[in-house]
């Protein structure tokens, strides 16, 4: 039988998580690498006692959360989230492009409270040497740069540009896409594929920015890509996303951390995008156009938690007709 077909999707700390079946606990934390003495474990809801670890089998469909103690002082769960052995905090990775300078850029970014800012690879000004440029404003040292290869038309393009970039700031975690054609910057997949799997065998991460086919993103994590980014809407639309359906179809069936990439406009897209259950939110345009940047980059700050706390809390059922919140009986 495939080995595809042989796995079982289960919840683990609220992601969606697939794993061979006939795992125990104990081999579970085993290839987390997390010491058994040292974690709780709850199975749907139930605690799980230390002495069962090895004797509880995971079945399809659990609920799992492993706890384990933390520094006090900060009272916010770090409901963070992981990316190619990286762990962040923010769930929000904003752009560098399209402010009106880089100061607004940096004091945007911090109102954010982003930790990934991607950036473009572009030639260097050997005509003015003492042109501001962007690591003045946004240290790489505080922030974790997320080379793009925004621009590229193919897959040879976008493999040199990220070639380049590892060379000039030593970056391994990139994201990658390629287009298709300048008028909708819709990704060209084919393209996308064949430079994923080139740089994927030359040993860097690659988070991917994709069509919002189910079917084409589970190839690319096939592949080896660390993170799939599926379109909301196209880039720089600000249309919000369009295809909730096929989005959750992509989180349902991925193994691996689930972006919406392009297409926001305000912060109840981004509210949505995490309703759904993505890991995270990538945008640009969104924030640096709006009247007031530093302003709404603070909104989708507060957008993206409040849609991470809604998703993790569970909506309520829809129902075709009204349910009265009091009882109707008794009624004077």
């Amino acid at each position: 039988m495939d080995k595809l077909t042989t796995r079982i999707a289960i919840q683990l700390n609220g992601e969606p998580r697939p794993l061979a079946p006939g795992l125990s606990i104990a081999a579970l934390l085993a290839e987390l690498d997390l010491p058994a003495e040292h974690v709780a474990v709850e199975r749907n809801l139930e605690i799980v006692p230390r002495s069962t670890f090895s004797d509880v089998t995971i079945e399809d469909g659990d609920r799992l959360e492993i706890v384990h103690f933390v520094g006090g002082g900060d009272h916010d769960d770090d409901d963070g989230w992981s990316v190619a052995g990286r762990h962040f905090r923010s769930r929000l990775i904003v752009g560098t492009g399209k402010y009106k300078d880089f100061a607004q850029n940096a004091a945007a970014l911090e109102a954010s409270g982003a930790e990934i800012v991607t950036v473009a690879v572009r030639r260097v000004n050997v005509t003015d040497r003492k042109a501001p440029m962007l690591t003045d404003f946004i240290d790489p040292k505080t922030y974790t740069y997320l080379p793009n290869t925004a621009g590229c038309f193919t897959g040879d393009e976008a493999v040199r540009t990220l070639r380049l970039a590892r060379e000039a700031g030593g970056w391994n975690l990139v994201k990658l896409e390629v287009l298709g054609e300048s008028r909708t910057l819709y990704p060209d997949m084919a393209e996308t594929l064949r430079a994923t799997e080139i740089l994927v065998k030359d040993g860097f991460d690659v988070m991917v920015y994709c069509a919002d086919d189910p079917i084409a993103a589970k190839k690319l994590e096939d592949l080896g890509a660390c993170a799939i980014m599926p379109l909301g809407s196209l880039i720089g639309s600000g249309l919000g996303i369009q295809n909730p359906v096929t989005i959750r179809m992509i989180i349902e069936n991925a193994g691996v951390p689930v972006l919406v990439d392009a297409g926001v406009g305000t912060a109840s897209d981004a509210a949505v995008a995490m309703e759904l259950g993505c890991a995270g939110v990538l945008m640009n345009t969104a924030i640096a156009e709006a009247k007031d940047p530093v302003l709404m980059a603070r909104a989708m700050r507060l957008a993206i938690e409040s849609g991470r706390l809604a998703y993790r809390a569970g909506r309520m059922g829809r129902r075709r007709y009204a349910d009265p919140s009091s009882p109707l009986a008794g009624l004077i």
